[in-house]
């Protein structure tokens, strides 16, 4: 029976988009789907699940034009695990930049992997502007795409596909800077301190 492991590999997957995007693909999946959080403590257990299906869905954001540092100490255990089964891979991927194409170093990195390691590779969907996107009216947009990705591993007819916002980029940085100057204030941070590397 065909069935889908999607694993939340951002690193703060309780509260992450990568949880929301995983909502919505459950929506749309027709395929037996079930959600797991990646974390320290159950990288070899989420292993073990993934030898149950024939579909895996990894979510996750770009960090510096590659993968969380987790999602890469999962992987590294994953190639050197003895696994019988090893389910097909697609991807969802978002990054803050408007540009889909930042996204596209970290999906060679999973494809790479795949490659290396006897894993079939599936789908991939590149999300652009991926902090801001889900709480604009560009949702709809999103929407779209991951029922396109959804039914893509449904029907076995892998695609790539991307989407961002609709917006020129001198505008989308101005709204961004707004975004990130007022998220700062809550938390009593200047903007003078945001653009230092002193903040986390």
């Amino acid at each position: 029976m065909e069935n889908l492991i999607i694993i939340n590999a951002s690193p703060r997957a309780p509260q992450s988009n990568s949880k929301e995007y995983s909502e919505i693909f459950i929506k749309y999946s027709k395929l037996e789907t079930k959600y797991f959080e990646l974390n320290k403590r159950n990288q070899n257990e989420l292993i073990y699940k993934m030898e149950n299906f024939s579909q895996a869905l990894f979510v996750f954001p770009l960090y510096v034009d590659c993968l969380p540092a987790s999602f890469l100490d999962f992987l590294k255990i994953l190639e050197k695990s003895s696994t019988e089964h090893k389910p097909i891979i697609s991807v969802l991927i978002n990054c803050g930049f408007i540009e889909v194409y930042q996204n596209d170093i970290a999906v060679e990195i999973v494809r790479l992997f795949c490659n290396q390691t006897g894993y079939k590779f599936g789908s991939v969907l590149k999300i652009g502007s991926g902090e801001a996107i889900l709480g604009t009216p560009f949702k709809k947009l999103v929407d779209r795409k991951i029922k396109q990705l959804a039914n893509s591993i449904y029907t076995k007819q892998y695609k790539t596909l991307d989407v961002s916002m609709i917006l020129p980029k001198k505008i989308y940085l101005k709204k961004s800077t707004e975004y990130w100057v007022k998220y700062g204030q809550k938390y009593n941070i200047l903007k003078q301190e945001m653009e230092t590397m002193k903040i986390e």
